[in-house]
C-alpha cells in the first residue's frame, strides 16, 4: 500500500464513521502549489482545491463551522515527497500577512503557498491536527524532525507480493510461470518489497517470454521497461500508420506498374516492326514473366520503404527520449515530479502514451453561494452527465492527450519516480552536453562528507546509481538511447567508465557516513551483474574485490534504513570479503532491517559479531529453534553484542529485560528443549554488557523503571549505570536499592536530575556502602538536604573504591556542607567532591576548600 492509497483508506474509514474525532477531512495535494495565482482564500483552498471534497451546497456555513472547531479537523498534505523549496513553507510569515489572515481568511487574494504556509504554522486553523505524507528520504524528509509522531509504511512483504501478482496476472499458469521465474531472481524478487518497482517488474514478466533472462540489477531493470514501453509504442502508433503505409505502397505500385506498362508497349511497338509473326506467337509468355519481374521489384521497393521508414521512427523516437532524459534531470536537481517546464505537443503526447507522464488535474470547483442555490440540481444533473461524458472519453488514450494539451488546469508530472531517475541518470551518463568534470562532480559524493548537515535526496542517488549502471551496461543494448556515432559513444563510455573506476577506488571508506557506505555499495553492484547468464564484467568484479577489501573492519549502518534490496547488496559485499579474508563486526541496529535479511547476514561466516534490534534478534533465535537450524541458532546466539547499550524508549527496556530472562532461565521458552545445550552457559552478550544508559526522561521513566528494577540483578557484570533524569523519586530510589545488590561490578552510577530525596539517599546508602568497585557516584540536581547529606557522610569512609562523588546544585545547608567536609577527612581514596547550591554560604565553602583542596564548588 502506498503513501496516496492510505490516505483514500483513512479517507474512506472516516466517512463510516470510524475515525470519530474529526469532523471534517480535507486532503490537500503539494502539486497544487503550482498555481500561482493570488485569487485563493481558506475557504476555497478548502472546499475547491481538497482532493476528495464533495461540491458544497451552502460554503459558508461550512466553513464557519470550520472555524469554530478547527481540533474537529484534519488536514492531510499528500505528496510532499515531490516537493521542491519546502522550507520557504516554513518561514515566519510577515507581521501584516499574519495580521491579514487572522483578520479575513476569506479574502481571495492570497496564493495556494502563502495558505499551506499559514496551515503549517498554526496562523490558521490553530489547533487542527496536520498529516503529512512523503518519502522518508524525500525533499520534505526534514520536516520529520518537527512531528509529534510518524507512521511508517514498510512495503511488501513476500506474501504481499504474491497477492499483488495474483490480482496483475489474471491466469492462473501465467502466474505461476510468472512466480516462478521470479523467485529464481533473487535480487529482482526483493525489489518487488517496494510496489511501485513490483509493477515495474510485473510488466518485464508479462511482456518477455520465459526463455529470456531477466535483469539482474536495478539498472537493468529500468532499461527493459524502457525497451519494452518503446516496442509496445511503436506497435501501437504503427497500427495506424501501415495502414497509411500501405495505402502509400499501393499507389507506388500502381505508378509503377503504370510506368513498367507504358515501357513495355513502347518496346512491343517496336519489336513488332521487326519480329517476325512466329516471335508474335510467344507474346503471352513473355508477359507474364515481366509480371513476375515487376512484382518481385515493387515488393522489394516495398521492403525498403518500410524499413526507412521504421528507422526514421526509431531516430525520432531517440530524439524524444533524449528530450525526456533532459527534463528528467531537471525535475531531479530540482527535486520535483511536476513538469514546470513548456514542452511541446509531440513530446507531451509521447510522454502520456509511453506512461511516463501523468496529466494530473487540479480540482477547481466552483464555490455556491447560499443565494446560488436554486438550480443547484439541474447543474448537478448536469455536471454528472458531463463527467460520464469525460469518463467515456477517458478511456481513448488519443482523446486523454488532447484534453491534457488543451486544459489550463492539469498539470504535467512524472508518473514513476524510479523512471525519471534512470532518465535523469541516462542524460548525466550517455548525454555530451555533461562534460566528464560536471558529469563528476555532480554524480559522486566526495570525502569527507561524513558531518554534512543534510543527508542526500534520494531520487539524486537513485539517479547517481542508474548513470553508473548505464556505462557498465552492455553498449549494444543502448543504442536506443543515443545518436552519435559508434566510435565518439564507445570513447564517451569508455572515458567516463575510467572516471567512475578512478573515483570509486580512491575513496577512503572511513571518512564516509554509514549511508555513503551503502551508496557505494550499490553503485559496485550495478557495475558488476551486466551480463544475462549472471557472470560479471571484469571491470565490476575489479570494484567489487577493491571495495570488499576496504571496508572498515566495524561496519555499522546504525540509523540507516535497511530495506530488503540494500540488505542483498551488503550481503553480496560482505560475501566478498569473505572470500579475501575479510571478517566484519556489524551494526544493523536502529536500521528497520527484517528477520529474514538479519539472518541472511548474521549466517555468513565472516561476521564476528553483530548488533541488532534485540526484539528482532530474539524473533531469528526463535524462527531458527522451530525451523532445526541449530548451528545458525548457535551463531547467532554467540555472535550477538549488546555492550554498550542505550534505552530511550520503553520498549527497550521490554526488550532487554525479555533478553535477560531467556540468559537468566537458559532457555527462550518454556517449551524449548533444543536451545537449552546452547544457552546452557547462558547468553554471552548479556554477560558482557558493561554499559547501560536509560534516557527516557521524565514522561517515559516511571513507565520503564519498573521493568528495570526487575532485570537489573541480571545484569551482574554491569560497570556503568547512568539513570540521568527518568523521574526516579524517592520510592524509585529505594527500588533501586534493592536491585543494586546483585551489581557487585558496578564502577559509576549517575542519578542526576531524578528528584531523590533523604528519603530515597537514606536508602541507597544501604547499599552502596557495599558495592567494592563503585568509583564514580552522581547525584547532581536532586533535592538533598542536610538529612541526606548526614547519611552520605556516614558511609562515605567506607566506600573504599570511591573516587568521585557530586552533589552540585541539591538542598544542602552550610550545616550539610560541614557534615561532608569532616567526613571527607577520613576518606583518603576520594579525589573530588563537588557541592554547591544557593542556601550555602560563600564563606563556609571557602573554609571548607581551604582545609580540603578536594571540594569543588563547580
Amino acid at each position: 500500500m502506498g503513501k496516496t492509497t492510505l490516505i483514500r483508506k483513512l479517507c474512506f474509514d472516516w466517512s463510516r464513521d470510524s475515525i470519530p474525532q474529526f469532523d471534517f477531512v480535507f486532503v490537500l495535494d503539494s502539486k497544487a502549489l503550482t498555481l500561482t495565482e493570488s485569487t485563493y482564500s481558506l475557504q476555497t483552498l478548502l472546499l475547491n482545491l481538497s482532493s476528495f471534497a464533495p461540491s458544497c451546497t451552502d460554503p459558508d456555513a461550512v466553513y464557519a463551522q470550520i472555524l469554530a472547531a478547527p481540533k474537529r479537523v484534519l488536514i492531510i498534505f499528500d505528496g510532499f515527497d515531490g516537493l521542491r523549496d519546502y522550507e520557504i513553507l516554513l518561514q515566519t510569515q510577515e507581521k501584516d500577512l499574519i495580521t491579514s489572515f487572522q483578520k479575513d481568511s476569506k479574502a481571495q487574494n492570497y496564493t495556494v503557498k502563502r495558505l499551506y504556509s499559514a496551515i503549517l504554522q498554526k496562523v490558521l486553523l490553530p489547533g487542527c491536527t496536520l498529516l503529512l505524507s512523503t518519502r522518508p528520504r524525500g525533499a520534505a524528509s526534514q520536516l520529520l524532525r518537527r512531528v509529534d509522531s510518524f507512521l511508517e509504511v514498510c512495503g511488501f512483504t513476500p506474501t504481499d507480493v504474491e497477492t499483488y501478482m495474483s490480482q496483475y496476472f489474471t491466469d492462473p499458469a501465467l502466474r505461476s510461470s510468472a512466480l516462478d521465474r521470479l523467485k529464481s531472481c533473487s535480487y529482482l524478487h526483493l525489489l518487488c518489497w517496494n510496489p511501485s518497482l513490483c509493477r515495474l517488474v510485473c510488466l518485464v514478466l508479462e511482456q518477455t517470454k520465459s526463455l529470456v533472462a531477466l535483469p539482474r540489477t536495478l539498472t537493468g531493470l529500468c532499461h527493459q521497461v524502457l525497451r519494452l514501453k518503446m516496442e509496445l509504442d511503436r506497435n501501437s502508433t504503427n497500427s495506424p500508420a501501415e495502414a497509411q503505409a500501405q495505402i502509400s505502397l499501393q499507389s507506388v505500385e500502381e505508378t509503377q506498374t503504370q510506368i513498367s506498362s507504358n515501357t513495355q508497349r513502347k518496346r512491343r511497338y517496336s519489336k513488332t516492326q521487326t519480329k517476325s509473326r512466329v516471335q508474335v506467337r510467344s507474346r503471352p509468355q513473355s508477359t507474364r514473366r515481366a509480371k513476375w519481374q515487376k512484382k518481385e521489384e515493387i515488393e522489394v521497393d516495398g521492403e525498403e520503404m518500410e524499413s526507412v521508414e521504421r528507422e526514421a521512427d526509431r531516430t525520432e523516437q531517440t530524439e524524444l527520449l533524449i528530450q525526456l532524459s533532459s527534463l528528467a534531470w531537471d525535475g531531479v536537481k530540482a527535486s520535483s515530479s511536476i513538469l514546470t517546464t513548456v514542452v511541446s505537443a509531440k513530446l507531451k503526447a509521447f510522454g502520456l502514451r509511453t506512461g511516463f507522464f501523468l496529466s494530473h488535474p487540479l480540482k477547481t470547483k466552483p464555490v455556491v453561494s447560499s443565494g446560488e442555490e436554486e438550480g443547484g440540481e439541474r447543474e448537478d444533473k448536469e455536471e454528472i452527465g458531463e463527467q460520464k461524458k469525460k469518463e467515456g472519453r477517458g478511456k481513448r488514450w488519443r482523446t486523454d492527450i488532447e484534453n491534457a494539451d488543451s486544459s489550463d488546469d492539469r498539470i504535467m508530472l512524472w508518473a514513476n519516480p524510479f523512471l525519471q531517475s534512470y532518465l535523469a541518470g541516462v542524460h548525466l551518463a550517455l548525454s555530451r552536453t555533461v562534460s566528464e568534470r560536471s558529469f563528476l562532480q555532480t554524480l559522486l559524493f566526495q570525502s569527507g562528507q561524513k558531518g554534512r548537515r543534510r543527508p542526500q535526496r534520494e531520487e539524486l542517488e537513485l539517479t547517481q546509481r542508474f548513470a553508473i549502471g548505464l556505462l557498465f551496461h552492455t553498449r549494444t543494448e543502448l543504442q536506443g538511447l543515443h545518436l552519435y556515432p559508434e566510435t565518439a559513444f564507445r570513447d564517451m563510455v569508455r572515458s567516463k567508465q575510467a572516471l567512475v573506476t578512478k573515483h570509486l577506488e580512491g575513496l577512503s571508506h572511513g571518512d564516509l557516513s554509514s549511508a555513503q557506505v551503502l551508496e557505494a555499495c550499490h553503485y559496485v553492484y550495478e557495475t558488476s551483474f551486466i551480463h544475462g547468464n549472471g557472470s560479471r564484467d571484469s571491470g565490476g568484479t575489479r570494484l567489487l574485490t577493491h571495495l570488499a577489501s576496504n571496508l572498515p573492519e566495524v561496519l555499522t549502518f546504525h540509523g540507516v534504513s535497511l530495506n530488503p534490496p540494500d540488505v542483498f547488496i551488503v550481503q553480496n559485499v560482505l560475501s566478498r570479503g569473505g572470500t579475501e579474508g575479510r571478517s566484519f563486526c556489524l551494526d544493523v541496529e536502529d536500521s528497520g532491517i527484517n528477520v529474514s535479511g538479519l539472518q541472511a547476514l548474521v549466517g555468513l561466516s565472516n561476521i564476528n559479531t553483530y548488533r541488532a534490534c534485540i526484539a528482532d534478534v530474539i524473533t531469528l533465535w526463535e524462527q531458527l529453534e522451530q525451523s532445526g537450524e541449530e548451528g545458525l541458532l548457535q551463531g547467532a546466539v554467540s555472535k550477538l553484542k549488546i555492550d554498550p547499550l542505550k534505552a530511550t524508549q520503553v520498549c527497550h527496556i521490554e526488550h532487554l529485560a525479555k533478553l535477560v530472562n531467556i540468559h537468566t532461565h537458559r532457555r527462550l521458552s518454556d517449551s524449548s528443549s533444543q536451545s537449552n545445550s546452547i544457552l546452557a552457559e547462558g547468553i554471552p552478550a548479556v554477560k558482557e554488557l558493561y554499559k547501560l544508559q536509560v534516557e527516557l526522561g521524565p514522561e517515559k521513566g516511571p513507565l520503564g523503571l519498573p521493568k528495570l528494577w526487575e532485570l537489573l540483578p541480571g545484569l551482574q557484570n554491569l560497570r556503568h549505570l547512568d539513570l540521568e533524569n527518568s523521574e526516579i523519586r524517592d520510592k524509585g530510589a529505594e527500588q533501586l536499592a534493592d536491585a543494586l545488590v546483585s551489581l557487585c561490578s558496578l564502577e559509576e552510577l549517575n542519578l542526576s536530575d531524578n528528584c531523590i530525596g533523604d528519603c530515597g539517599v537514606k536508602k541507597l546508602t544501604t547499599t552502596l556502602r557495599d558495592l567494592p568497585k563503585l568509583r564514580c557516584l552522581s547525584l547532581f540536581r536532586n533535592v538533598i538536604s542536610d538529612e541526606g547529606a548526614e547519611s552520605l557522610a556516614a558511609v562515605l569512609p567506607h566506600m573504599d573504591a570511591l573516587t568521585d562523588l557530586d552533589l552540585l546544585f541539591n538542598k544542602l545547608t552550610d550545616v550539610g556542607a560541614q557534615s561532608l567536609g569532616d567526613s571527607l577527612r577520613n576518606c583518603h581514596k576520594i579525589k573530588t567532591l563537588r557541592m554547591w547550591n544557593e542556601r550555602m554560604s560563600c564563606r563556609v565553602i571557602e573554609r571548607l576548600q581551604h582545609q580540603d583542596n578536594r571540594i569543588c564548588c563547580h
